[in-house]
């Protein structure tokens, strides 16, 4: 397995990550990715960067050191709705990650499989979301059996997240269980790294790991091969139109 493209990364603008953009896409480079998401936080995350910042990322040329540069967001989830932080003068945005931080749900809701269900039901009919983010959170658990495949109907990739298993280790069992429901409905997912930092950048040895020991099929992995990836981006994006 070789994942080529990146497509959850954080840059400093989101405050709690340490490179700039060029350094992070300069590390991709070296990595040998072919491609890069810009994914910094939503208004809603405590440090993250404001609505400016999102509209004028279109100045971020398209191509840099030979990576294509995806100019995204990794959006909030902030209610049981399925509303999300993603602004109205931010939807020229390539690209967008929809995650549940615990944090920044009401406090005063318990979750449930049935609640947390219905959320991500809605998430999957927003046109805006491309990567349903690091979803195997404990507390927030939804039926992977009725929703994986309205993420699949809808064009939603599933992320495994790399950062899933050494910041959030006790989701690991339910991102096994979210890829193996993948594999069982042929839902396409994604392979991120959630960097924070550039070294980051194309290491996943628990996702890879972990796709391996339940014998994923690699032509699912949509970043996974460059034609795959070039036929998602085509199909869902303005991305290559663009060049």
């Amino acid at each position: 397995m070789k994942i080529i493209a990146d497509l959850h990364t954080h840059t400093i603008a989101s405050t709690h990550a340490y490179n700039t953009i060029l350094e992070m896409v300069h590390y991709a480079a070296q990595a040998g990715l072919k491609a890069i998401a810009l994914t910094d936080h939503g208004r809603r995350m405590p440090g993250a960067p404001g609505d400016w910042y999102f509209q004028n990322l279109a100045t971020v040329p398209r191509r840099l050191e030979g990576v294509l540069v995806l100019r995204g967001i990794e959006m909030n989830i902030i209610d049981y709705e399925g509303n999300t932080d993603l602004e109205e003068n931010a939807k020229n945005l390539d690209w967008a990650v929809a995650s549940i931080h615990g944090g920044l749900m009401d406090p005063n809701v318990k979750p449930t499989v049935e609640l947390c269900t219905e959320l991500w039901l809605k998430v999957a009919q927003n046109p805006m979301v491309r990567v349903i983010g690091h979803s195997g959170t404990p507390q927030f658990a939804y039926d992977y059996e009725k929703v994986i495949p309205e993420f699949g109907r809808q064009g939603k990739l599933v992320e495994i997240n790399e950062h899933s298993f050494l910041v959030r280790k006790s989701s690991v069992p339910n991102c096994k269980k979210i890829a193996e429901v993948c594999k069982k409905y042929g839902v396409p997912i994604v392979v991120d790294s959630d960097a924070h930092f550039c070294t980051e950048l194309g290491v996943y040895p628990n996702a890879e790991r972990m796709l391996k020991e339940i014998d994923f099929p690699e032509e699912l992995i949509v970043n996974g091969d460059e034609n795959r990836l070039y036929e998602y981006l085509r199909k869902y994006t303005k991305v290559l139109e663009e060049e």
